[in-house]
C-alpha cells in the first residue's frame, strides 16, 4: 500500500457555504505533505473529515486503503491528528491524560515505555505528573501532540501545530516530527507559518474555496506560476536624481541610495537593470538577490479569482 491518504471527488456544504467542491488529492506514504490556503479555504473541513469527525456529503476518504466511513475503526488506528484548537481535560495529569488516550486504542501498561519516550521527546518530563490546567498555553500544546501519536499512528495530521507557541516550542516540535518522518511516518502539515511548510514538506497542496488549485513540489510551484518574481537590492555610492524610465515598473521601495527591484525570473535582466543604473550615473556598492518564495506564490495563486 503506497497511499496514505486518498480523497476522492469529496463534497460537504454548510447551507449556501461549498466548503469543499469535488476535492481531488493523493498523499503518499512517507510523504511531508503541506496543505496550505487562506482562512475559509476548507482544510479545517477536510481534516475533520479525514478523522472521522465531520461526514462528507459526497466522496470517498481512506487511510492507508481503510474507508473512514465503513472501516473508520481501522481508519482512526492509522491516524493521528493534533487539532488547532487547544482542547483539554481540566482534572487529570499529563500521565493520566496519555494513559486515557491510549485507552481508547485499546493499549495498556505494555505502552507505558512509549508513553515515557513522549513525554521525554516533548519535554513533558517535569509537568507529567501536573494537572492539565495548570500547564501554559505551549504546553498544553506539547501535551496534544503526544496524545495523537500515543497510539503509534502511521499518519499523522498537524492542524496549525506551532500557531501562537514560542521558538522553542517550534524547535522541540520540529526536531521530534523530523524524527518521526525519517522513520518512516507520513506526515500532514497545515500551517500558516508558509517558510515552515517550504522548510519541511516534500509537496505542497494549495486549496482555495474548497478547490484544489495547486499541488506539486515548491520548485515545480515556483517555476509553474506566471510572472513569478526575485527580489533585487541595489545600493549605489549617491542616491540618483531620477531612476531611469526603463526600471519604474520595476522599482518596489527606494530608501536614498537603496533601491528594491522586483523582477519576472523569466523576462527581466539583472544585468540590464545594473547597466541602466550605470548609465544614469549609479555607482553600484553593494547587490544582493533574493528568489521567490512559497509566500509569493501562495498570494499569486490564491489572489486569482478574488475581487
Amino acid at each position: 500500500m503506497d497511499t496514505a491518504i486518498t480523497v476522492n471527488e469529496v463534497r460537504k456544504h454548510y447551507g449556501k457555504v461549498q466548503a469543499l467542491q469535488g476535492l481531488n488529492l493523493t498523499i503518499e506514504r512517507g510523504e511531508f505533505f503541506g496543505l496550505l490556503g487562506p482562512n475559509g479555504a476548507g482544510k479545517s473541513t477536510l481534516i475533520n473529515i479525514i478523522a472521522g469527525l465531520v461526514r462528507a456529503d459526497d466522496g470517498r476518504v481512506a487511510v492507508l486503503g481503510h474507508d473512514v466511513v465503513n472501516d473508520y475503526r481501522r481508519a482512526r488506528a492509522e491516524l493521528g491528528v493534533v487539532p488547532q484548537e487547544l482542547v483539554f481535560d481540566p482534572f487529570f495529569t499529563v500521565r493520566e491524560v496519555l494513559r486515557i488516550q491510549a485507552g481508547y486504542f485499546g493499549l495498556g501498561k505494555e505502552n507505558e515505555a512509549w508513553l515515557d519516550e513522549l513525554i521525554d521527546a516533548l519535554d513533558l518530563t517535569d509537568k507529567a505528573d501536573s494537572n492539565m490546567r495548570s500547564l501554559s498555553g505551549g504546553m498544553k500544546r506539547r501535551v496534544l501532540i503526544a496524545q495523537a501519536l500515543v497510539h503509534q499512528p502511521k499518519v499523522l495530521v498537524l492542524d496549525e501545530p506551532t500557531a501562537g507557541v514560542d521558538v522553542e516550542l517550534r524547535q522541540t516540535l520540529w526536531q521530534f516530527v523530523r524524527r518521526l518522518h525519517r522513520e518512516g511516518m507520513t506526515i500532514v502539515l497545515t500551517t500558516h507559518y508558509l517558510e515552515e511548510a517550504e522548510l519541511l514538506c516534500d509537496r505542497i497542496a494549495i486549496i482555495d474555496h474548497g478547490v484544489l488549485i495547486a499541488l506539486d513540489s515548491k520548485r515545480a510551484l515556483l517555476g509553474k506560476v506566471t510572472g513569478a518574481r526575485s527580489r533585487l537590492s541595489v545600493t549605489l555610492a549617491a542616491p540618483l536624481t531620477a531612476v531611469p524610465a526603463a526600471l519604474t515598473e520595476m522599482l518596489k521601495q527606494q530608501d536614498g541610495a537603496r533601491l528594491e527591484f522586483h523582477l519576472d525570473k523569466h523576462h527581466d535582466s539583472i544585468m540590464a537593470v545594473l547597466d541602466a543604473l550605470r548609465a544614469a550615473g549609479g555607482e553600484v556598492v553593494d547587490l544582493q538577490t533574493e528568489e521567490a518564495d512559497l509566500e509569493d506564490i501562495f498570494v499569486q495563486l490564491t489572489k486569482r479569482g478574488r475581487p
